[in-house]
């Protein structure tokens, strides 16, 4: 995930890595549940259990997406590519509103950094570009994109601090508004029925095998 993942890195970029894994069915019939994530082992490492993963993924929640879109995979197997052919099922016209209440959310820090500081956190700012970018375009085509393409020179410009704080509102709020499309390709809702069959067979599997 991260700055590799989107086609935006440099020579000092992490690596971000996020994962899912199948906590095993007996675990849950303990009074003690297994854990909903857990971090590392390596540095920057999170991964979610899948249930909850599904959970984040149907409320549209812009991690878990772009966690099954992204074009970088280390490791998957077999539950894992049903996961990822599943991954249409969890997309719809409600990334619409997620994503715009996640933009408002993350405007507003970077405004009061403005107030505080004289300047937004300029890495933060160019990934929010690049998050409303993605689901505009998602939007338009049906098909969720991380890699930026050409727009990874104007994205970095953003980070470096080049553009100034006003341009990058502006551009917010245009794609913000082009982000709204009545027509989109997209279904009203996820497809709830065929996550939860999915997730019921990976734990009566589980809990046969264990």
């Amino acid at each position: 995930m991260g700055s590799r993942a989107f086609g935006l890195a440099t020579e000092d970029s992490d690596t971000d890595r996020r994962g899912v894994f199948l906590a095993p069915t007996p675990l849950f019939w303990r009074f003690e549940k297994p854990p909903t994530h857990v971090e590392g082992p390596r540095p920057e490492q999170f991964s979610c259990e899948l249930e909850r993963f599904c959970e984040l993924a149907l409320r549209a929640n812009p991690t878990a997406l772009e966690c099954l879109h992204s074009p970088l995979v280390e490791h998957v197997d077999a539950t894992g590519r049903e996961l990822l052919a599943l991954r249409g099922a969890f997309l719809s016209r409600a990334v619409h509103d997620t994503y715009v209440r996640y933009a408002a959310g993350r405007r507003k820090e970077l405004r009061a950094d403005v107030a505080r500081r004289g300047a937004p956190r300029w890495k933060q700012a160019m990934h929010l570009l690049r998050t409303m970018a993605g689901v505009r375009d998602l939007l338009r085509t049906g098909v969720l994109t991380l890699e930026v393409g050409a727009a990874r020179e104007e994205l970095l410009a953003v980070r470096r601090g080049d553009v100034p704080w006003e341009e990058v509102e502006r551009r917010l709020s245009a794609l913000c508004a082009e982000a709204a499309l009545p027509d989109s390709p997209l279904p009203a809702g996820p497809d709830r029925a065929r996550v939860a069959d999915f997730l019921h067979r990976t734990r009566r599997a589980s809990a046969l095998r264990d």
